[in-house]
């Protein structure tokens, strides 16, 4: 994590770079490796993609809609979303460590008026989520 409105989590994976994006990219199945996200929809149906939009149901938080800024396949997408008052960047990057690895990286950034009242809590929620998501999403990517 870094301050109030910014926050990191990295990992690294054991799938060849092209896999660990495809993988990542199934995101309607996030809700098998992280237990806060009940469900995910996209639009338009099928693959993520530069033109993709969608929610993700937050357990006790409700629904958080997305739309994909910036894709560059297989190193990096962003969609941005967040809440009145607040724009909350989520920045997927992902590079090669070795043939059968790849370190993946999340930054989060908020941004806007109301960024500085509820970036400590917003990075307290996520960084809570993200420490019991990661080992599962470690074991997602092994299957």
């Amino acid at each position: 994590m870094h301050d109030q409105r910014n926050c990191q989590a990295g990992l690294r994976g054991r799938r060849a770079l092209e896999e660990a994006w495809h993988r990542l990219a199934e995101v309607e199945r996030w809700p098998e490796w992280a237990p806060h996200i009940s469900s995910v929809t996209v639009s338009p149906p099928g693959g993520l993609g530069p033109a993709s939009s969608g929610a993700l149901r937050i357990k006790r938080l409700g629904r958080n809609t997305f739309r994909m800024s910036a894709w560059e396949p297989p190193v990096r997408w962003e969609w941005v979303g967040g809440l009145p008052g607040v724009r909350i960047s989520y920045d997927h990057r992902f590079a090669s460590a070795g043939p059968a690895a790849t370190r993946l990286e999340w930054l989060v950034e908020l941004r806007g008026p109301l960024a500085p009242l509820i970036g400590p809590v917003f990075a307290r929620v996520y960084g809570r989520n993200l420490d019991r998501a990661i080992p599962r999403l470690q074991e997602w990517f092994r299957r």
